[in-house]
């Protein structure tokens, strides 16, 4: 089904909510340049400017704030029409925003997507990554419909429901001599972490500090704002760090990384759905959760068959 609502309103109604061009473009997947080029025809049509531009800040101009109430006031129209739309003949359709966290943005929801779309291919998706804090904020301020997340979720607002079962692992240098690491090998260790507000980083404070170790008696903690950024730190031999084990299979296939147990610890988690307490998801969302919690534990197992979709049985 063709999109309903107006395209440059859409980049409009982005650009008005991230108040960053380069943001709006990633989530768009347009280029900076098509964006501002969008925003400039729509403020020629009108007449007038929906945004100031002044030191490296934007902002909405009293128009722009008007027509960013309106704009919203569209957008759930067109979803609500293209559900109905689409109920006809009892296929999903229409768009869903998604917000997802760092790890699983990048090694889960390509597969999981993939696999989502064989069966749905109607659903057009709004993806926004950062890490867990940035996505329960997100959803908060009602500009998510779902998110997938690594770490608790603490607000009151958002319900959380586990979809898919992973383990944090300490990884080092392929050359490292030994399998196994004792505690005070790794206190002694440079501990590579991510950043505060990752998901994964309050799981490993809470496992280490279960197991009898703190932060502060390390020999150096390190933050780093992405789980590439750990694994490429490891590699080269400035320390160790605990990262999913979705995220070393390449590594681990051609040799660069290993996998080293500690003692006594052990870090398994569940990636967790979350959506806003209140009313159940419908359309898309609603589709989308079922989904995750369902069929998420087969795609996460290579040697257990995969349903065919009901396309490809066709």
């Amino acid at each position: 089904m063709a999109q309903l609502e107006n395209f440059r309103l859409k980049v409009f109604r982005t650009v008005a909510e991230h108040l960053n061009f380069r943001k709006a473009a990633e989530h768009l997947f347009l280029t900076q340049p098509a964006v501002t080029l969008q925003i400039k025809a729509l403020e020629d049509d009108l007449g007038i400017r929906l945004f100031d531009r002044a030191a490296n800040r934007v902002s909405l101009t009293p128009q722009g704030s008007l027509l960013l109430v309106y704009a919203k006031k569209i957008a759930a129209l067109v979803s609500q029409a293209e559900q109905e739309l689409g109920s006809e003949d009892g296929k999903v359709s229409g768009e869903l925003s998604l917000g997802v966290s760092t790890t699983i943005a990048q090694y889960v929801l390509p597969r999981l997507l993939g696999a989502f779309l064989d069966e749905h291919p109607r659903v057009q998706f709004s993806l926004h990554s950062g890490n867990t804090d940035e996505i329960v904020h997100l959803l908060l301020d009602n500009k998510l419909s779902l998110g997938l997340i690594e770490g608790p979720a603490r607000d009151r607002g958002i319900h959380t429901e586990p979809f898919m079962q992973d383990e944090l692992v300490l990884i080092m240098p392929r050359a490292f001599a030994s399998d196994r690491m004792s505690h005070d090998q790794l206190l002694g260790s440079n501990l590579l972490m991510r950043e505060q507000g990752s998901g994964s980083r309050r799981v490993v404070e809470l496992a280490l500090e279960h197991a009898g170790l703190k932060l502060k008696s390390f020999k150096h903690v390190m933050d780093l704002d992405s789980t590439e950024a750990i694994k490429s730190a490891v590699e080269v031999g400035l320390g160790v760090g605990f990262v999913s084990r979705w995220a070393i299979s390449k590594e681990l296939e051609l040799g660069a990384l290993k996998v080293v147990d500690v003692p006594g610890l052990k870090i398994a988690r569940h990636f967790s759905l979350i959506s806003r307490t209140g009313p159940e998801p419908q359309g898309p969302a609603a589709a989308f959760r079922t989904f995750a919690i369902e069929r998420a534990r087969l795609l996460a197992d290579p040697a257990r068959k995969r349903p065919r979709s009901a396309k490809s049985r066709r």
